[in-house]
């Protein structure tokens, strides 16, 4: 049996940032219209769902909590805000554009620009603050966070090491079910 009870993961619909290429982080944006979307998308997953005996936590960013009302509308009475689900934070790096930081440092992809971001969390803290959050965490839930912080909790979930950051999935109007160490996203046609 795991350690963990079975959670639903969301990570917060489309921003105006998201849509800029903008690293937010701590720093938010609103939702698009398409963002707004997706969370209803997320709604009509959820709402074929069991979910009597769960909780519901969201990050308190704004992008978040907005998708969260959105998804879990009709679907659970109370949501709980925790800080330990809000994104990674990239320190001095917020608010700028993704692509011309990668090529100015000249690394891989994004995901290497949250290690090396100047005051940045970096991974090894992201990671600690998830797995706090999974340990406290005593009853099946939803979660809705972001997208490091969803792709984190995953993998801490499933028993891998921060290299799976890049392969676990992601998306913005999906809903991500991990039970037993094992990972199921749900999808539906827009």
């Amino acid at each position: 049996m795991s350690q963990y009870p079975p959670v639903y993961i969301l990570r917060h619909g489309e921003t105006s940032w998201n849509a800029q290429g903008r690293l937010q982080g701590r720093y938010d944006s609103p939702l698009t219209v398409r963002g707004r979307a997706q969370a209803r998308l997320q709604n009509d997953i959820l709402s074929g769902l069991e979910l009597s005996d769960y909780e519901a936590y969201s990050s308190p960013q704004g992008r978040a909590f907005h998708t969260a009302s959105l998804a879990l509308n009709g679907v659970v009475d109370t949501i709980h805000t925790d800080t330990a689900l809000s994104e990674i934070g990239v320190g001095d790096w917020a608010g700028e554009l993704r692509d011309p930081l990668i090529k100015r440092y000249a690394v891989r992809d994004g995901f290497d620009l949250y290690e090396r971001a100047p005051g940045g969390e970096g991974f090894a803290a992201l990671e600690a603050r998830c797995r706090r959050f999974l340990q406290g965490l005593e009853h099946p839930a939803v979660l809705v966070t972001h997208g490091l912080t969803s792709r984190m909790l995953r993998i801490v979930l499933q028993n891998k090491n921060v290299d799976a950051l890049r392969v676990v999935g992601g998306g913005q109007g999906v809903v991500f079910h991990v039970e037993n160490g094992k990972q199921k996203r749900l999808t539906k046609s827009a």
